[in-house]
C-alpha cells in the first residue's frame, strides 16, 4: 500500500507541474489535467489508512487536500471554468500541488539520510528554508497561474 501511495504520489506531481505549465502558458491539456486531479485524488485517499493512525497533521493535509481536489473537479468537470469556477479551479489545483510537493520535501528530510542530517527534527534551518522557498516559488506560480489562465480562449477541455 505505501509503495503504491508513493508512486501515484510522484505521478500527481509530476502531471501537476505540466498542468502548472499549461496554466502558466494559457493553455490547459485535458489529459494531463485528468491524471493529475486522479493521482493526487489517489494520493490523498490512500494516505488516509496507512499507519500511524489516528488524526494527525499529516491527516489534515489529506482532508485539506481532498476538499481543494474537490473544488478542483467540480470546477474543470462540472462547471467547466465558467465565471469564478475558473479561478476556484487554478487556486485550488495549485494549493493542492503545493500540499504534495509540501509532503515531498518533509518525507524527503525523514527518510533520505544526507538531508536528514541536516535536520533531523525538521526544526532546523535547512528544512525551513526549503519548505518557505517551495511555499513563495508557489504563491509566485499561482498568481502567474491565476492573471495567465483568466482569459476564457486558454483553455482546452
Amino acid at each position: 500500500m505505501l509503495q503504491a501511495h508513493v508512486i501515484l504520489s510522484l505521478i500527481g506531481i509530476l502531471a501537476g507541474f505540466v498542468v502548472l505549465y499549461g496554466l502558466i502558458v494559457g493553455r490547459l491539456s485535458g489529459q494531463w489535467n485528468a491524471v493529475f486531479l486522479a493521482t493526487t485524488i489517489l494520493t490523498s485517499l490512500t494516505g488516509f489508512p496507512l499507519p500511524p493512525f489516528g488524526f494527525d497533521p499529516p491527516r489534515a493535509v489529506g482532508v485539506i487536500s481532498v476538499v481543494l481536489l474537490a473544488a478542483a473537479v467540480a470546477g474543470y468537470y462540472a462547471f467547466r471554468l465558467a465565471g469564478s469556477w475558473r479561478l476556484i479551479f487554478v487556486v485550488s489545483a495549485v494549493a493542492a500541488l503545493y500540499l504534495n510537493v509540501f509532503v515531498l520535501v518533509a518525507q524527503s528530510f525523514m527518510k533520505l539520510p544526507f538531508l536528514k542530517a541536516l535536520a533531523p527534527t525538521q526544526s532546523e534551518a535547512p528544512f525551513i528554508v526549503s519548505q518557505a522557498i517551495a511555499l513563495l516559488a508557489f504563491v509566485a506560480f499561482g498568481v502567474w497561474a491565476v492573471l495567465s489562465f483568466r482569459r476564457e480562449n486558454g483553455s482546452r477541455i
